[in-house]
């Protein structure tokens, strides 16, 4: 070989060299300092493109998550309100009893239609203002639960319904059962429409009960499926930490001996002025 000043071919050689495993040793230390693999889309583009679907799964899962809650929390919310109203119909039930006995009096079956009929008042009031988040609970428009995991989606409907004495029976043409009368005739068919009344709030609840049960399933459902999706994005993008560190001692060595090799190739050019003198 040729030995000459025009090109140094060892000191072009060390310096790729030097270059390369500097880029690496960047690339590492980023890794460290960052804890993950793809720190941007020259590290891996495929797998790059394969956690960002994954993310965007689960970004939509964890706010389904949140809707499904919200729905059961205006279920229960309702059925915290009917509780209320069973109650205040068990109490109607006690008056009207008493009501249609024969032993009382026109004046007393007054007294306790008073009381009957702010029981039926209360039940109205239950029904136009118990909210959740702003919104009524008691609604003739379905409530529908939007789900979703960015690919796929579902909906789950349910409809609680109006609340008010009309609903539940208690009020005919805007006119109130009632417990007043010289006999205890009224008081009578007041029972049989409370009675009924008890029975639909019942089947309310259970409905209700059916619908937190299912959107709790759906929950618990996408919660293992955010778990799982979550592991899967962690494995593509998460830095293997042991295997980085043996990678930084490596190439921490590569570079002092790429700069060693380096300075050594350029101190060769100089040799050649032992030829002039």
């Amino acid at each position: 070989m040729a030995f000459g000043i025009l090109n140094n071919i060892n000191a072009l050689q060390a310096e790729a060299a030097v270059n390369n495993t500097q880029s690496s040793l960047n690339t590492t230390l980023q890794q460290l300092a960052t804890g993950m693999r793809i720190n941007s889309g020259a590290d891996d583009p495929a797998g790059l493109a394969i956690a960002n679907g994954l993310s965007a799964n689960i970004a939509a899962l964890n706010q389904s998550v949140s809707n499904a809650n919200d729905g059961v929390g205006s279920l229960q919310v309702a059925d915290g309100a009917l509780s209320q109203v069973t109650s205040l119909l068990n109490t109607a039930v006690t008056i009207a009893t008493e009501a249609a006995s024969g032993t009382v009096s026109s004046s007393q079956r007054d007294s306790l239609n008073s009381e009957y009929q702010q029981i039926l008042q209360e039940i109205n009031q239950i029904g136009t203002t118990t909210t959740y988040n702003g919104t009524s609970v008691f609604s003739a428009t379905t409530t529908s639960i939007f789900l979703t995991d960015a690919n796929s989606t579902s909906t789950i409907t349910n409809s609680v319904g109006v609340l008010s004495s009309t609903s539940l029976g208690l009020t005919t043409g805007g006119v109130n059962t009632s417990l007043a009368g010289t006999s205890g005739v009224n008081a009578q068919a007041a029972l049989t429409a409370i009675d009924a009344a008890i029975q639909t709030v019942a089947n309310d609840r259970g409905s209700i009960g059916a619908s937190v049960v299912r959107l709790q399933d759906a929950s618990a459902v996408m919660t293992t499926e955010i778990t799982n999706l979550t592991a899967a994005e962690n494995n593509i993008m998460a830095a293997d930490i042991p295997s980085t560190i043996s990678n930084l001692s490596r190439e921490s060595v590569l570079s002092q001996t790429g700069m060693a090799a380096l300075a050594q190739a350029n101190s060769q050019e100089s040799s050649i002025l032992t030829l002039l003198h």
